[in-house]
């Protein structure tokens, strides 16, 4: 394909819309699984350990690889690794789908979000590629919309598709469905996507990867193991984790040191924002990411609800979302700067209490809880939305790029702690108490939003300032 300077507006238009295309199925396959789990659960006789891992092994994987497969692509070219990374999607795609044990389908979402990491970071890059500077800003608004439409579609898609039971494949069609979507943008991909790679390649941080997954997967695993109890071997993996974080974190000093290529660079943690927003995303996407798998369990386990309702009743949360992120935000971010995101995450800390209170203890009507959903969305708009460039904004552009990966990175291991920590919860606390799950899980996730809170209201008043 010709230099994107040579490529006609149809030829940029079809190469945009097989970037969307792939931006959609890695969206969709994060959010549609969670409407799905208690008939997966049901089908393999799944207990709750391989329950989280279903969902958090999906996230895990795509963190830990999500650094690498941007220096893939730098490597050996943006378009050759986005079509490794779609072919290798599709296909995990369809071994979730065949899956017949919890352990294939672990192992499936594992490789699917491997893949993901590889696919993800390609598309970013090719936009660099394929439009001029103030194109790209246009752009990459429509993948925000896109992405936020996609996240609605993901829990109502799955729903439906649960509910048809088409050829009586039940919940595997949710996977299955990701194979002619693959295979359009596989082809897509081959014609019009430009064949370009970095001419000065960062290199990789093999060891540096290798050290910080084993400390997350020694912090993770043991907390997955919470409704069968913990015994020594359980301490003893989470007592590994400190001293692998603390060898990871000596390492990449050294490296950096070194003038050799490191997994990040701690320099960026000594800018105030940027330390803090890394905090608020992991807090942030554990919260989120626990809150919506409670969500999905608690209506069908608690409330006898089909896959189908539920997802339906996740379209108030797409409609708040968005009017937080597009239009709170946007409006009110620039003028009063950390206070939007104290006001959103103080706003989603009460109200996702009262979803899941109304859930369980009382049993609210599907029309009283419905304003309940809009306003958690509501406040989860601006932290989701505007982390980012509150973090950024006093890195300076040499940074930008590891910057980027790093806070979507810290997001995606969030999303994995945040389903271990309130999935043990939720399994466990009805054995214990006999209340609602819910309200178990509740506990940790209200205390994850204070943590957002509290991290929100030590940042800069004036962040987009100071230099």
């Amino acid at each position: 394909m010709p230099h994107s300077g040579a490529l006609t507006k149809r030829q940029q238009n079809l190469a945009l819309v097989t970037l969307i295309v792939a931006v959609v199925l890695e969206i969709v396959d994060l959010t549609i699984v969670n409407t799905a789990l208690p008939a997966i659960s049901a089908d393999f006789g799944a207990g709750a350990e391989a329950v989280q891992w279903i969902v958090a092994g999906y996230a895990l994987s795509f963190a830990l690889l999500l650094m690498a497969g941007g220096r893939l692509g730098d490597s050996f070219g943006y378009r050759r690794m986005f079509l490794f990374g779609v072919a290798g999607f599709t296909l995990a795609s369809a071994a979730c789908g065949l899956a017949r044990t919890a352990e294939e389908l672990v192992a499936a979402r594992l490789l699917q979000g491997a893949t993901g990491a590889i696919m993800s970071p390609q598309a970013l890059a090719l936009m660099q590629v394929l439009f001029d500077p103030l194109e790209r800003v246009r752009k990459l608004a429509l993948f925000g919309l896109v992405g936020g439409l996609a996240s609605i579609a993901g829990p109502v898609l799955g729903g439906i598709l649960i509910d048809a039971n088409l050829f009586d494949l039940g919940w595997r069609l949710i996977f299955l469905i990701n194979l002619p979507v693959g295979l359009l943008a596989l082809v897509s991909g081959w014609y019009f996507l430009p064949d370009r790679r970095s001419t000065r390649p960062a290199g990789f941080d093999a060891p540096g990867m290798a050290l910080f997954g084993a400390a997350v997967l020694g912090l993770l695993w043991p907390l997955t193991r919470a409704e069968a109890g913990w015994g020594a071997r359980e301490w003893a993996v989470l007592a590994c984790a400190a001293p692998l974080f603390a060898l990871g974190w000596r390492h990449v000093a050294a490296r950096v040191a070194q003038h050799r290529p490191a997994l990040f660079d701690p320099a960026l943690l000594a800018i105030l924002p940027f330390r803090l927003g890394i905090a608020i995303s992991v807090a942030f996407a554990a919260a989120n990411a626990g809150f919506l798998l409670t969500f999905a369990f608690a209506l069908q386990a608690e409330r006898g609800q089909s896959p189908l309702t539920t997802g339906l009743l996740h379209m108030p949360f797409g409609l708040g979302a968005m009017i937080g992120i597009a239009v709170l935000g946007r409006n009110f971010l620039p003028r009063y700067g950390k206070w939007v995101l104290v006001a959103g995450g103080a706003t989603m800390t009460l109200a996702a209490g009262g979803v899941l209170a109304g859930i369980g203890l009382l049993a609210l009507s599907w029309l009283a809880l419905g304003p309940v959903l809009l306003l958690t969305r509501l406040g989860m708009g601006a932290p989701s939305g505007w982390i980012k460039p509150v973090s950024v904004a006093q890195v300076g552009n040499d940074h930008a790029g590891a910057a980027s990966a790093l806070l979507k990175t810290a997001q995606q291991l969030g999303a994995a702690l945040g389903i271990a920590l309130a999935g043990s919860v939720y399994f466990a606390w009805g054995k214990t108490l006999g209340l609602p799950p819910s309200t178990g899980a509740y506990t940790v996730i209200g205390a994850l939003l204070v943590l957002c809170v509290i991290f929100a209201a030590r940042l800069p008043v004036k962040i987009f300032t100071q230099r």
